[in-house]
């Protein structure tokens, strides 16, 4: 940095006029406080991390104040981001015409109109500005854990990067919370001190590789605007811990839908708000979309809860059989009760906020007044793809799966090809018929 340079040798020139070599510690000085540097050049647009951030990230694992930093290779200070790039984010804007959406899908099958009619498409209809580093740091954070830990862990990683955060926030004050780290923090912070806010070893690599990611380029708000939908899987699934899939696929339960949806496709529907995204391996998309066409095309069949939904909570097998595990070494110091919440915990996907928490949940399940609108078929309805019919759905639903789906892929792609291009909306809906 120019003016730290400049300082330096001012300091310097002093010290050689007294016959004094100046020593290490001035370089210490001139390196943990940025923020003094930068005032001294009102006009330079640059923004610093506050001085308190940088000393804790830097001296948690970097030499001590006595040792010569000229003679060895230690952390550096967190590089800052400049101020286009904390600009970067997803505009609160759709690329398409959301009413348009909605005629489309309501031609198609009109009981769509009573679905937008009952409940917002919230990721299309609430649009709110998206950091996607943000977006994807959270989601990978929350991973295979209950909201409640997910919530905690977000927090106490967010403390690593400004220490004046309280430590246990009441509500109001985790909402007034607008500070994350940038890409440039989180790829200089050791996995050590990643897993001091509760982080397996696993999880710290993930999401330290994707900070890296975004810091050196190869990931940015403009390729991931500008890449097409396959463009953007390939860049994605590329990162550790955002495989094509994640998370184990055999259970379905309001806790569980998390570890059982693909990153890169919610990232797409909510953070991105693409609108003909298809979540082929989505265990929920796919129970509701059997009982929405099964009830297009067999209107007299019995539309039912599951047990969770009836009761109000997951049973006792559902609890101890269908809770996602966590990674090893996860969660270690959270408050009493918190890891164990996920069989009651809500869903999280990528965030959509900009909010502290981040943590935005799928769409509620329809109460039981929903068979009414999925028993009004108006017209001769599309017909199933060939090789589909009623007693097939029906088999599907009474647990009669293929490798554990209720639909394959190429089911899936048949029975919305006329949902095109506008499935991300369809799919929303077909989470609040999965119970």
């Amino acid at each position: 940095m120019p003016a730290i340079r400049r300082s330096s040798a001012r300091l310097a020139n002093k010290a050689a006029a007294a016959n004094e070599p100046p020593g290490p510690e001035v370089e210490v000085q001139e390196s943990v406080q940025p923020s003094a540097a930068l005032r001294a050049k009102p006009n330079r647009k640059r923004k610093t991390v506050p001085t308190s951030t940088v000393n804790h990230a830097t001296l948690t694992a970097g030499p001590s104040e006595n040792e010569d930093l000229n003679s060895q290779a230690g952390p550096e200070v967190f590089p800052v981001a400049s101020e286009s790039e904390e600009e970067a984010i997803v505009p609160a804007v759709l690329s398409f015409n959301f009413e348009e959406a909605k005629r489309r899908l309501i031609q198609v099958d009109s009981r769509f109109e009573e679905l937008f009619t009952k409940m917002a498409c919230k990721p299309f209809e609430y649009l709110e500005q998206v950091h996607p580093f943000r977006a994807l740091a959270t989601s990978i954070l929350g991973q295979q854990i209950s909201w409640l830990a997910a919530r905690s862990i977000t927090h106490r990683f967010i403390r690593l990067y400004d220490p004046s955060l309280p430590e246990k926030p009441t509500d109001e004050e985790r909402k007034a919370i607008t500070f994350f780290p940038t890409p440039y923090q989180v790829a200089k912070t050791d996995i050590a001190v990643l897993r001091t806010a509760g982080l397996s070893a696993r999880k710290a690599e993930y999401i330290q590789d994707l900070a890296a990611r975004f810091a050196d380029g190869r990931l940015s708000t403009k390729k991931l605007l500008e890449a097409t939908d396959e463009e953007l899987a390939q860049m994605l699934i590329e990162v550790r811990g955002i495989g094509r899939w994640t998370g184990n696929y055999g259970a379905f339960t309001p806790a569980t839908i998390f570890s059982n949806v693909n990153l890169v496709d919610m990232f797409a529907i909510f953070s991105l708000r693409r609108p003909d995204i298809l979540p082929v391996g989505d265990l929920g998309v796919q129970r509701g979309m059997v009982r929405w066409f099964l009830s297009l095309h067999s209107p007299s069949h019995s539309y039912t809860l599951s047990p969770q939904k009836l009761s109000g909570a997951a049973t006792p097998k559902a609890q101890t059989e269908q809770t996602p595990k966590p990674d090893p070494g996860e969660l270690s110091g959270l408050d009493d009760g918190q890891e164990s919440q996920g069989a009651n915990g809500s869903s999280v996907v990528p965030g959509t906020s900009n909010s502290a928490e981040d943590l935005p949940s799928i769409p509620p399940a329809f109460t039981p007044s929903i068979k009414k609108t999925l028993e009004k078929v108006s017209g001769k309805p599309i017909p199933l793809p060939a090789g589909m019919n009623v007693g097939l759905l029906k088999s599907r639903l009474e647990g009669k799966k293929v490798k554990g789906a209720f639909l394959t892929p190429q089911e899936m792609t048949a029975l919305t090809e006329c949902w095109r291009p506008y499935r991300s909306l369809g799919v929303y809906y077909m989470w609040s018929l999965a119970e």
